[in-house]
């Protein structure tokens, strides 16, 4: 054996442990966690889904409480209706984080006006297309096969043109992502 003597006794370094390393070893820390912990996680998995900074989620929240209705679906609807997230539930990006690179760099028109807020909302009846211009660029160029594997969420529509209707606003069947909403709320409402 590589590691010599040691190794034929029971404190071998490559026999693998099931509690962590250091001085408090087995005893470690109980598996238990804090209320605030599970609050903060269920937080922070939400902002990196949906590649958001702190200030730009606490906003979100914010605006959800403003609206009428349950609180936790208002966020997760603010977050879904965003431009980039719209983009990428369609199928024009591959990710999140390609879908707002692409809508920053003005590839996308809401309504026959072009929008390169990732952060803009989208409304019940806006029409998205891609800039006429855009669609001979290399981002575009495999679009119609990624189309095919992507399944387009039943609140909006895409056409053969490559144009998509916002039928309705997400209810919370339509959210594909599961995030406990109420531990974020509760995490915000200390």
């Amino acid at each position: 054996m590589l590691k010599g003597e040691r190794c034929k006794t029971a404190k071998c370094a490559i026999v693998k442990k099931n509690y962590p390393p250091g001085l408090h070893g087995p005893k470690g820390r109980s598996s238990r966690q804090s209320g605030y912990n599970m609050q903060l996680r269920e937080k922070q998995k939400a902002k990196r889904i949906y590649n958001l900074l702190e200030k730009q989620f606490q906003l979100s929240f914010e605006r959800a409480i403003k609206q009428k209705g349950n609180t936790g679906e208002n966020l997760l609807r603010i977050l879904e209706t965003r431009l980039d997230n719209v983009i990428y539930r369609l199928g024009f990006a591959e990710s999140r984080a390609q879908a707002r690179t692409l809508v920053n760099h003005g590839h996308f028109q809401v309504n026959d006006k072009k929008v390169n807020i990732p952060s803009f909302n989208v409304k019940t009846g806006d029409i998205i297309k891609i800039k006429k211009s855009s669609l001979t660029g290399k981002q575009f160029a495999n679009l119609t096969e990624r189309l095919k594997k992507t399944e387009v969420p039943g609140w909006l529509n895409l056409d053969k043109d490559l144009s998509a209707k916002v039928l309705h606003q997400p209810a919370k069947e339509n959210f594909e992502i599961k995030i406990n909403a109420q531990t974020i709320i509760e995490f915000y409402s200390k």
